[in-house]
């Protein structure tokens, strides 16, 4: 989930997990894990030249190139760690170089022209960014009037676990207190509706998208499992240098994790929502 500004440290900018090879690997399979969830009737069909903002590390910039060949993805990041890594991704996945372009920037001030762009996708990034009205407001003005917009973004409060889990949900709370000190917003998802509103996109829809596993889809289950563990220790570090939690939480959370892993009736439940609008440049 990116993206802070390179030159400052990502525990400034609301980005807790931190910019390690490692952390480009877990975003890299958060992807594929995630890929059915997310991607499924993307609306860009008829578009040809994408911006997508916060790219981070090309996680979701492959997926997009792979689903839609005839399309040219612009990748926006302020983390020129970030854009090396997503070129690495890119050549990796034999995809042609001549399809995307990552270029370091500021989303909240573009250095792109009016009409720049006939789509854009968003996913994980506005949670890190302090204002993301401005970002939308950038997005609005470099795309053509009628162009399709996809926004994917986290609402924390939705996570359950079981069994109980209270060291877990103890480090989680200081999780999503942490990003809020940060200048970000783990329940922005419920407030995209209101943010593309203000902003003057219009066909605005949102859909609740969720992770529900149980008995059911055991393998599903335990990938998930196995997923969301790793992503809620790398951000570990941050959090017990702040003092929200101490080493206790965190060994009781990962006691706690192993249990609910083995667990032959662990339920894990997490929802996220889906925000697809267009741009009206006569509004």
């Amino acid at each position: 989930m990116p993206s802070p500004q390179p030159s400052q440290q990502p525990d400034q900018q609301g980005y807790l997990h931190g910019f390690s090879d490692e952390e480009a690997d877990r975003l890299i399979r958060q992807a594929r894990i995630l890929e059915h969830r997310i991607h499924g009737q993307l609306p860009f069909k008829n578009c040809r030249n994408l911006l997508e903002v916060g790219c981070g590390v090309g996680a979701q910039t492959q997926i997009l190139l792979r689903d839609f060949p005839d399309l040219h993805v612009t990748g926006l990041d302020a983390s020129t760690k970030n854009l090396d890594a997503a070129m690495r991704v890119i050549s990796q996945q034999s995809l042609s170089a001549e399809r995307v372009q990552f270029v370091s920037g500021n989303a909240t001030a573009m250095d792109f022209a009016l009409d720049s762009f006939d789509g854009a996708y968003l996913c994980w990034v506005l949670e890190h960014i302090p204002d993301p009205t401005r970002v939308l407001a950038e997005v609005r003005r470099v795309l053509t009037s009628g162009s399709p917009v996809v926004v994917n973004e986290v609402q924390n409060a939705s996570f359950f676990l079981a069994p109980y889990s209270p060291s877990t949900l103890a480090y989680w709370a200081a999780f999503n207190d942490h990003q809020y000190d940060l200048g970000g917003d783990p329940f922005i998802g419920a407030r995209l509706g209101n943010l593309l509103l203000e902003n003057g996109y219009r066909d605005i829809a949102t859909e609740v998208r969720t992770v529900h596993l149980d008995n059911r889809w055991p393998e599903e289950r335990s990938e998930f499992l196995a997923y969301w563990s790793e992503l809620l220790l790398s951000g570990s570090e941050s959090l017990l240098r702040t003092g929200l939690i101490n080493s206790e939480t965190v060994e009781g959370m990962k006691r706690e994790l192993a249990t609910v892993t083995h667990d032959p009736d662990s339920v894990i439940f997490y929802s996220f929502v889906q925000a697809t609008a267009r741009v009206d440049q006569g509004a």
